[in-house]
């Protein structure tokens, strides 16, 4: 099993719209992430979930959109201060590869605990727009790719 962990797009400052949609930026960035990706990475995920918040829903579709048209849900408990445990568990029944579109400081903390136990470890630096992708082994979970939008820019 796969699953894919997704910063949302850079996104307007709150003081420009407090809705916060994608920036220009940001959805610049996630178009080439998404493009680069529906290229080459075979298998996809099955499905891709955001937390409901506009930024991840306009994310969520875009990658969806450059898959193919995947379906995109919204789901409980990928805000950025939720316990991410309660994703920890779901993995353990799940089989379908999966994409979350969330936030920081929720998706670094996951990270974090699947792949050291810690949700306090900075086991991988995330970006806005950015992928990683996780494989559930016998032994745990294991990175197997990270892309960020850096790839196509350079650092800033």
């Amino acid at each position: 099993m796969r699953v894919y962990l997704v910063q949302h797009g850079l996104a307007k400052d709150e003081s420009e719209d407090v809705a916060r949609p994608l920036s220009e930026q940001g959805r610049e960035d996630v178009t080439r992430t998404a493009g680069f990706l529906s290229l080459f990475e075979k298998p996809r995920p099955a499905r891709i979930l955001h937390s409901g918040k506009l930024r991840a829903l306009q994310t969520a579709e875009m990658f969806a959109e450059a898959w193919g048209g995947l379906p995109v849900e919204k789901t409980l408990d990928l805000a950025p201060n939720d316990d991410p445990s309660t994703w920890s568990a779901h993995f353990a029944s799940m089989s379908d590869d999966v994409m979350l579109v969330g936030h920081l400081p929720y998706m670094q903390r996951l990270a974090g605990l699947l792949l050291s136990g810690d949700v306090n470890r900075e086991v991988v630096h995330f970006r806005n727009g950015g992928v990683l992708c996780l494989e559930k082994r016998e032994s745990g979970w294991a990175v197997l790719w990270q892309i960020n939008p850096t790839l196509f820019y350079g650092e800033d």
